[in-house]
C-alpha cells in the first residue's frame, strides 16, 4: 500500500509540476487562458495566474516530499518533527482540495472547459481520495 501511495504521489507531482512551472514562468497558453478565466470575476489575470501559480507549486511541493517522506518514513534514523502519515494526509487533501477549485474555475469562469485539464483535476483527486483512505486504514491498523 505504500508503494502504491508513493507512486500516485510521485506521479501527482510531477504532472501538476508542469502546471506550475506555465503558470510563473508565464507561458502564452497560461496567460490567454487567465485572461478568459479573470474577466468573470475581475480581477487582474497576472495576479490570478502567478497567486494559482503559488498554490500549485505548493501542491507539487507536498506531494513530491509526501514521496521523499515515504522512502525514509520507516528508517531508524529518520527524526521527524510530523509523522509520515499526517504530512501525507495533509498533502493529499490540500491537493484535493486544489483540484476541486480548479474544477469549479475551470467550469464557471472560462467560456469552454479544458476537457484535459478537468480530466487531469479528476484523476488527481481520484488518486488523493484513495491515498488518504489507505492512510486512514493504516493508521487505524497502528491504533489497534
Amino acid at each position: 500500500m505504500k508503494k502504491l501511495v508513493f507512486i500516485t504521489n510521485l506521479l501527482m507531482g510531477i504532472v501538476l509540476s508542469r502546471f506550475a512551472i506555465s503558470k510563473l514562468a508565464g507561458w502564452e497558453i497560461s496567460v490567454n487562458a487567465f485572461i478568459e478565466m479573470a474577466k468573470p470575476i475581475g480581477i487582474d489575470p497576472t495576479f490570478f495566474r502567478v497567486f494559482t501559480g503559488i498554490i500549485i507549486s505548493a501542491v507539487v511541493i507536498g506531494y513530491l516530499s509526501t514521496a521523499i517522506f515515504s522512502l525514509f518514513s520507516n528508517k531508524e534514523s529518520f527524526n521527524a518533527k510530523i509523522s509520515y502519515k499526517n504530512w501525507a494526509t495533509f498533502s493529499n487533501l490540500f491537493g484535493l482540495l486544489t483540484m476541486i477549485g480548479a474544477l469549479i474555475a475551470e467550469f464557471s469562469l472560462r467560456v469552454q472547459p479544458k476537457w484535459l485539464l478537468v480530466y487531469i483535476a479528476l484523476g488527481v483527486i481520484l488518486f488523493s481520495v484513495i491515498n488518504i483512505f489507505i492512510l486512514n486504514i493504516q493508521k487505524q491498523i497502528l491504533n489497534n
